[in-house]
């Protein structure tokens, strides 16, 4: 039976920026980089977490870049995630915002892919 999601790949138009990115800016980990193609097969892990992130944009969907995203990161501290995030240059499309399931906020990566920032709630 299916026992978790190995990864989710998130499309990006230039590979060494978005590595940059989620390596010096959120604290990634490359699991694997090596080359695919016209692209190279960039896998990271998220410390303390499973499922992995691979950056990578199959040919014919280039349209996906800078889109919003499906993906939900998890903190347990959003306020305190976002200020650290911050002072590293993450820009964030919607500071935090107190919901009655949680807290959440909006950031981007450097193609514009956006992605949501909430509570374990």
């Amino acid at each position: 039976m299916i026992r978790r999601i190995k990864f989710t790949s998130i499309p990006v138009h230039d590979q060494d920026a978005a590595l940059d990115f989620y390596t010096s800016k959120l604290g990634f980990r490359v699991m694997t980089d090596q080359p695919l193609g016209e692209q190279r097969w960039i896998e990271l892990r998220i410390p303390g977490a499973d499922t992995r992130v691979v950056l990578y944009t199959p040919p014919g969907q280039e349209d996906r870049v800078g889109t919003p995203s499906n993906v939900v990161f998890a903190s347990d501290d959003v306020r305190a995630t976002f200020r650290q995030l911050a002072e590293r240059g993450v820009k964030f499309i919607a500071e935090p915002e107190e919901q009655p399931w949680g807290t959440f906020a909006t950031f981007s990566d450097p193609d514009g892919n956006q992605f949501v920032l909430s509570s374990r709630h």
